[in-house]
């Protein structure tokens, strides 16, 4: 799994079991997280704009370097690869422009499956994107099929804050930014990565009329099902920030996380969840968490660090066994699509 918040690729070897009753389960067997060399992580982070020949060779450079990681954490945990069904890849998204019929992540299939020598199913969004769907969000298959017995909702702050809630029909949408506009400030202002526990922005004082012109953005009012993309980001929520340049660079910071916790809690409650499961890199943002259980008017559900860090890499593996089990992956009331289908494109070594 490599997200919108590009700290890296997460891998993770998870075992799937489906009983007589078609109830699924799951155990994991071993994770890893690896960094991305700053070079590459240079040329994502400015892959928007790259011209179509260099685009091309970076998405073959990524699939090398995913490639590689695969392999090493194969050996590293002594895994049979006689016993690996599949490798399920996410890629990295560069564009998702849904509204327009199209969704982009690179990472080679072939080359993966080719340098890995093992089955590999990628590009999970595009069959829903044609469908007449979001193509996102994914992971609310795993949430009602895995984790149901955990919360009610499911809350994601990743790159972007994406919340799942299980009623019936099932609703999950993008909510609001979450790590990326945090760690770009951080990254201008601080030369440092995130915001390690939210300590910068508990130093920092609100602007109340940047939050006001934050909480004012028309994706907030329409309704789901909703997606964000990096373009929405970088044309709409940046574009406020910049703004408030004059500012001091952690009152911006305070002042973005209290507006992304204000979207979190405003969804929770009006979507009236009881209990909900926090997990991405977000809920490791204490700041972050206390602002939202201050307003939450349900349970908040912290669960072990493997699972805060994983989840969305243990869904993308799900997504892959329900593509091997012929079973549709997607759900229709969450993207948008005029129905479900067996989301993911096949590669043969």
């Amino acid at each position: 799994m490599s997200g919108t918040s590009m700290d890296g690729v997460d891998i993770a070897d998870v075992q799937f079991t489906k009983s007589d009753v078609g109830k699924w389960s799951h155990e994991i067997m071993s994770t890893h997280a690896v960094s991305y060399p700053r070079e590459l992580l240079g040329k994502l982070s400015n892959s928007k704009s790259l011209p179509s020949e260099e685009l091309t060779l970076l998405d073959k450079e990524i699939s090398l370097f995913f490639s590689k990681e695969v392999n090493t954490f194969i050996e590293t945990n002594k895994i049979n690869k006689t016993e690996i069904d599949a490798i399920a890849s996410h890629g990295h998204t560069v564009f998702h422009q849904p509204e327009k019929g199209f969704t982009l992540q690179i990472g080679c299939g072939a080359i993966l499956a080719s340098k890995t020598d093992l089955l590999v199913i990628n590009d999970f969004r595009t069959k829903d994107v044609i469908a007449g769907g979001q193509g996102a969000p994914l992971v609310p298959i795993g949430d009602s099929l895995l984790f149901s017995d955990k919360a009610d909702g499911f809350l994601n702050i990743g790159g972007f804050a994406n919340l799942c809630v299980l009623n019936e029909p099932i609703i999950a949408f993008d909510i609001s930014p979450g790590n990326l506009p945090i760690n770009e400030l951080m990254q201008k202002h601080h030369q440092q990565n995130y915001d390690k526990d939210g300590l910068t922005a508990r130093c920092g004082s609100l602007i109340p009329k940047l939050l006001n012109d934050l909480n004012s953005i028309k994706h907030y009012s329409a309704p789901p099902p909703k997606s964000l993309g990096t373009e929405w980001l970088d044309g709409t929520f940046t574009q406020i920030i910049e703004n408030y340049a004059d500012e001091g660079a952690n009152d911006v910071i305070h002042t973005v996380t209290t507006h992304i916790a204000d979207q979190i809690v405003r969804s929770l409650n009006s979507l009236r969840v009881n209990s909900v499961m926090i997990t991405g890199g977000g809920a490791l943002n204490l700041f972050l968490i206390e602002l939202i259980r201050a307003k939450f008017r349900g349970n908040i559900i912290l669960p072990e660090r493997e699972l805060i860090e994983y989840k969305e890499a243990i869904i993308f593996a799900f997504l892959g066994a329900l593509n091997l089990d012929n079973s549709v992956n997607t759900i229709p009331s969450v993207t948008g699509a005029t129905n479900a289908v067996i989301g993911g494109v096949k590669h043969l070594p």
